[in-house]
């Protein structure tokens, strides 16, 4: 016997579900659904036409021919360029040369006249006068010294890149203030010159960087570096208990860096170039006023000028 039906006699009774589970359930509306169903069957039907009708393996051969005829031609350009580029380089490189050349003539010429100026100006002053000029050349740098010292060696980390990957490229470089230190802890060791790859610091030298260019008052040095000092037989002691030298074996010892100090006997310094002194000069004095009153004196109602003086030294 089967199971009573509840409602109207004939009828059976239907459940509908919630409408946020039959969205979940069908989220497309049957109307896109057939419309989508016929276009599959009418493109089905009807015969290929254009472009579609190709396989996928014919466009793919396609792109591919046009992609390599727009690498050979732009490899043509690239190759019928190269000459004018290599020319250009070679020229600025020939152009460097000879401006080096010339600076080592111009240098070395410098060198003969101070040389010849020192000569003449021993012999036109007294014996005590040349001396304490010499001795006030050596200490300032502005003559060449000869003595025992220190030299202390920086130079760059060795290049451990990988050669086809590059992986670890860019190994630790010696930074100006690294030379900074060195010879400020040089100069408080005692040191009484100094001087970095041959070119001899002063009271108004600088180490600065420019790009990876080392330089030093304006003069490039290239590594490694090589911090030559002239003093007292202690200055080596001094200047590894130093805090710097102490610093740099840290650096040295985490980075690859090179660093190394060393006695030297019969150190020879050159002198330094003449340095371009710049003076102050006073302004030129306010003009009168139109009433006679000069700007700034005393019962003027107007501003109080301030003279300063133009220029300025170091």
């Amino acid at each position: 016997m089967s199971a009573p039906r509840l409602g109207k006699p004939g009828q059976d009774r239907v459940y509908a579900p919630d409408f946020l589970t039959e969205l979940f359930r069908n989220p497309l509306d049957p109307g896109y659904a057939d419309a989508a169903a016929a276009r599959r069957r009418s493109a089905e039907s009807a015969p290929a036409r254009g472009w579609r009708a190709l396989p996928a393996r014919s466009v793919s051969l396609v792109v591919v021919v046009m992609l390599g005829f727009l690498f050979a031609v732009a490899y043509r350009q690239t190759m019928a360029d190269e000459p004018g580029r290599s020319q250009a380089r070679s020229g600025l490189v020939a152009q460097i040369k000879e401006r080096e050349s010339q600076t080592d003539r111009l240098s070395t010429r410098a060198d003969q006249l101070r040389e010849e100026v020192s000569r003449q100006r021993d012999a036109a002053l007294s014996g005590s006068a040349a001396a304490r000029l010499r001795n006030l050349e050596a200490s300032t740098g502005l003559g060449r010294v000869r003595g025992d010292g220190v030299v202390v060696r920086l130079a760059d980390a060795p290049d451990k890149a990988d050669a086809v990957t590059g992986a670890g490229a860019g190994p630790p470089r010696v930074l100006y203030s690294d030379l900074q230190g060195v010879a400020n802890a040089l100069w408080s060791a005692g040191a009484e010159a100094i001087a970095i790859n041959g070119q001899r610091l002063t009271s108004t030298s600088t180490i600065r960087s420019a790009g990876e260019a080392m330089l030093v008052d304006f003069r490039p040095v290239t590594g490694p570096y090589e911090v030559s000092a002239i003093g007292p037989g202690s200055m080596k002691r001094k200047f590894e208990d130093s805090r710097n030298a102490a610093l740099m074996r840290k650096v040295a010892q985490g980075t690859g860096l090179s660093f190394g100090v060393r006695e030297a006997d019969d150190l020879t310094l050159p002198a330094a170039p003449e340095p371009q002194l710049r003076y102050a000069k006073p302004s030129v004095s306010p003009s009168p006023s139109a009433s006679g009153v000069r700007s700034g004196s005393p019962g003027s109602s107007g501003p109080t000028t301030t003279v300063s003086p133009s220029g300025g030294g170091r």
